[in-house]
């Protein structure tokens, strides 16, 4: 009995691969094996960058409170510290949105913990 190959799925592969590719320059976006190798890169980059994101909105969260609180003579360590102490519940998107936007607000919770 002869091999069958399943050639409807092997097609569906490779134009899913394809679809992936599309906007890629050069031999990335038509041709399958170079297609593929670019693709699967690509998801490797998504996977871990999902993962960096979040990092790197907490780095950015805390820059800004740092210049937020270091107006009023204080550090971000310390004011970390006495918001913690002053039981208060805000986390640090909430903080370094208030320090961005609403100065005012911020400068009342900094010198709330002071």
């Amino acid at each position: 009995m002869p091999r069958s190959v399943n050639s409807v799925a092997s097609r569906a592969r490779r134009k899913k691969v394809m679809k992936q590719a599309k906007g890629y320059f050069g031999r990335r976006k038509n041709v399958y094996t170079v297609a593929k190798n670019a693709v699967d890169k690509a998801m490797l980059y998504a996977y871990r960058d999902r993962r960096q994101k979040k990092r790197n909105f907490r780095a950015l969260w805390i820059t800004r409170i740092n210049a937020g609180v270091r107006l009023h003579g204080m550090s971000y360590s310390q004011f970390m510290g006495k918001v913690k102490t002053a039981k208060i519940e805000l986390n640090r998107k909430v903080l370094a949105d208030l320090a961005m936007n609403h100065p005012e607000a911020f400068e009342a919770i900094v010198n709330k913990v002071k």
